[in-house]
């Protein structure tokens, strides 16, 4: 993306594991600032599970753990009732083979050196999980989770809860946020005049308020702004019910149908977060 666009200030919101395929949003001049809002967004994710086998890495790139187990008494209804109970908030344990940090450490590279890493659960919400297919012994989903939650550690789990063992051994994402895969262009269709997807639909999944003249020039200098949102307190929570408010409860503030800034309510104000605007 550098060399095509000509610009070193460029940046993505997440990784994808080696093996997956998908959608990876890539933030190009100031929009690069917004990374933290794209990636704290819920990300959707078509999946295959391999049942009866664990691996180190809870994926196929890493070693079996022990013999495949036989999956003559898993039907189709026991694995939709493992993925069902695994709908909603709870707590996961990363995959210890991850980028999460162990006294300044990460994980993985402890891991590739033989010590021996525990790592604390983390809250996570699976907001949405189906599935598509059962060919034993894998299970195809989809599922739409929040940022942070690990479809390897899902794949994992509901081998866990079926006694069979499990691993990750296919992985696309489908969307994060409102951006869709299928909306993508492709690398090889990169070139250096491709023109580039507003930063509104970028930042879809989030609230939105545009501002007059007055306002647009208070937040410009980095100023709060009255928080006119339609609707009030009530309508705010109405957003939250719904899971509209994106990042955090943060908000796009709009001048003239552009995104001036992402700020953040408090204390019935809008204070700005990032600005892109100049003064």
């Amino acid at each position: 993306m550098r060399r095509v666009l000509g610009t070193r200030a460029v940046g993505h919101t997440g990784t994808l594991d080696p093996f997956a395929t998908g959608l990876l949003v890539v933030l190009v001049g100031r929009a690069t600032r917004l990374a933290r809002f794209v990636g704290a967004s819920d990300k959707t994710y078509l999946a295959t599970a391999r049942l009866g086998l664990s691996t180190t890495t809870d994926d196929r790139t890493g070693s079996p753990l022990g013999l495949a187990a036989d999956l003559r008494a898993v039907d189709e209804t026991a694995v939709r009732d493992a993925l069902a109970g695994l709908r909603g908030s709870g707590w996961q344990r990363p995959p210890v083979y991850s980028a999460k940090r162990v006294g300044g450490q990460r994980s993985h590279r402890l891991a590739r050196r033989g010590a021996a890493v525990e790592l604390a659960e983390v809250p996570v919400t699976v907001h949405r999980i189906e599935l598509i297919e059962w060919r034993p012994p894998e299970a195809a989903f989809r599922a739409t989770v929040s940022a942070g939650t690990y479809v390897r550690a899902i794949a994992r789990d509901i081998g866990e809860r079926l006694g069979v063992g499990g691993h990750l051994s296919a992985l696309r994402r489908e969307a994060v946020g409102g951006l869709r895969v299928e909306d993508a262009l492709p690398l090889e269709r990169l070139e250096p005049l491709t023109p580039l997807m507003p930063l509104t639909r970028v930042l879809s999944d989030l609230p939105a308020l545009e501002l007059d003249e007055a306002g647009r020039a208070a937040v410009r200098h980095g100023r709060p702004v009255a928080d006119r949102r339609a609707g009030g307190q009530a309508g705010r929570e109405a957003e939250r019910a719904e899971g509209r408010t994106g990042s955090e409860g943060h908000v796009v503030l709009l001048g003239g149908g552009e995104v001036v800034a992402v700020g953040r309510p408090e204390g019935g104000l809008l204070k700005p977060v990032v600005v892109l605007e100049d003064p």
